[in-house]
């Protein structure tokens, strides 16, 4: 299939998006379900805002390492970032402006959000990157252009984390530098793959930022 996680679930918890100020999609990782990640969106509820999480097929946005060639995970890798643009659309067809739109993925997730915001350039609500970064083996900034406009990006990794190179994510994070985001990436000491707690405080400071703004 050329487009194999189109007509692929769209779950979705918290407010309706007529109700909500804010959206929050959420991309999960290889082999997960989209479902878990409502189970991280209760972590970080807010009453204010309506969750999203689609659903690649079978589990996985593409088949090999994100630090592999980008034509290696094709067709895929581009069905999955329709996948990830289609959901915020949907929540920007519900009512909620795009720059109140929060992405966060974590693990093959969080490699596929950060791909989607770069190429995509412009006022979001936030990004997180939660065990990820951009995709392919060398990060090539000439695939990005435009401007996110002050967007709050945050990229978080364990410097053990045997699936993720710390220096993918400072190389990351440079990237959105140069896309005028507002950048913050954090390292954890003896840390693997993982959701930590302090991630966590990030997100729900995030959101409760982004709700704020629109008061």
């Amino acid at each position: 299939m050329d487009d194999p996680h189109q007509n692929q679930p769209l779950e979705r918890s918290g407010a309706s998006l007529e109700d909500a100020t804010v959206a929050m999609v959420l991309v999960h990782g290889r082999g997960a379900r989209a479902r878990g990640m409502l189970d991280l969106a209760r972590e970080v509820r807010h009453d204010d805002v309506a969750y999203l999480a689609p659903q690649a097929q079978d589990g996985s946005w593409y088949p090999q390492l994100f630090l592999a060639p980008l034509e290696a995970n094709e067709p895929n890798l581009s069905s999955a970032l329709r996948a990830v643009g289609d959901a915020i659309e949907t929540a920007v067809d519900g009512g909620v402006p795009r720059e109140r739109v929060v992405l966060l993925g974590f693990s093959q997730g969080a490699c596929l959000a950060t791909e989607f915001a770069a190429r995509n350039a412009r006022r979001y609500g936030g990004v997180v990157a939660l065990s990820g970064g951009l995709i392919g083996p060398a990060v090539d900034r000439e695939r990005y252009e435009g401007s996110m406009a002050g967007t709050p990006v945050f990229l978080g990794c364990g410097d053990r984390d045997p699936h993720i190179p710390v220096e993918r994510v400072h190389e990351s994070a440079a990237v959105f530098d140069d896309l005028e985001a507002a950048v913050t990436d954090r390292i954890y000491r003896n840390v693997g793959h993982t959701v930590l707690s302090d991630e966590l405080t990030v997100v729900r400071q995030l959101l409760e930022d982004v709700v704020e703004s629109t008061a």
